[in-house]
C-alpha cells in the first residue's frame, strides 16, 4: 500500500513539473486607445472630415430634391421631350451623388483610407508595446478584453501549425 502511495505521489510530482503552466493576460485595447492623446486627435480629425463629407452629400441631395420639386411644378407645361430630358438629368444627378457617397464612405472609400492612415500607426504602437510587455513579464498569451481584437499575442512556442501539417503530410 505504501509503495502505491509513494508511486502515486512521485507520478503526480513528475506530471506537475513536466507540464508548464501558460501565463495568460487580458488587455482592454479600446480603453488603452481611448486614453492615448494621439488616438483622440486622430479620431477628431476623422470625425471632422466625415462630418464635412456628410454635409457635402446632404447639400447635393438637397439640390436633387430642388430639381425634382421644380420639375413637378413645371411638369404640366413641359413637352414630352423636355420631361424625359429633365427626368434623365435628375436620375443622373442621383447616380452621381450615390457614387460620391460610395467613394467617401464605402468599404474601401476615402474615410476608410483616412482612418487607416491616421489610426494604424497608433494601433501598431500599442500592439508592439503589448508584445514587449508580454515578453518581459513572461506572458504566453494575451487576449483583448473588449473582444474586438481577440488574441493579441501568443508565444510562438504554442503555435503547433507545423506539427499538424506534418501529421497530415503537408509541407
Amino acid at each position: 500500500m505504501l509503495n502505491k502511495l509513494v508511486l502515486a505521489v512521485v507520478f503526480s510530482l513528475a506530471t506537475l513539473l513536466s507540464t508548464q503552466a501558460q501565463r495568460v493576460a487580458l488587455v482592454d485595447i479600446n480603453n488603452i486607445l481611448e486614453n492615448l492623446e494621439d488616438y483622440q486627435k486622430a479620431q477628431n480629425q476623422i470625425d471632422e472630415v466625415s462630418a464635412k463629407w456628410r454635409q457635402e452629400i446632404a447639400q447635393e441631395y438637397d439640390k436633387i430634391k430642388s430639381m425634382y420639386n421644380k420639375f413637378q411644378a413645371e411638369q404640366v407645361l413641359l413637352s414630352a421631350e423636355v420631361k424625359l430630358e429633365r427626368e434623365e438629368e435628375i436620375v443622373a444627378k442621383e447616380s452621381e451623388v450615390r457614387s460620391l457617397q460610395k467613394r467617401r464612405f464605402g468599404p474601401e472609400g476615402d474615410l476608410f483610407r483616412r482612418r487607416q492612415e491616421l489610426v494604424s500607426p497608433i494601433q501598431d504602437k500599442v500592439y508592439t508595446a503589448i508584445e514587449e510587455y508580454a515578453k518581459i513579464k513572461g506572458y504566453d498569451i494575451i487576449f483583448d478584453k473588449a473582444g474586438s481584437a481577440g488574441l493579441i499575442y501568443a508565444n510562438d512556442e504554442f503555435d503547433k501549425t507545423k506539427e499538424i501539417k506534418r501529421e497530415l503530410g503537408i509541407r
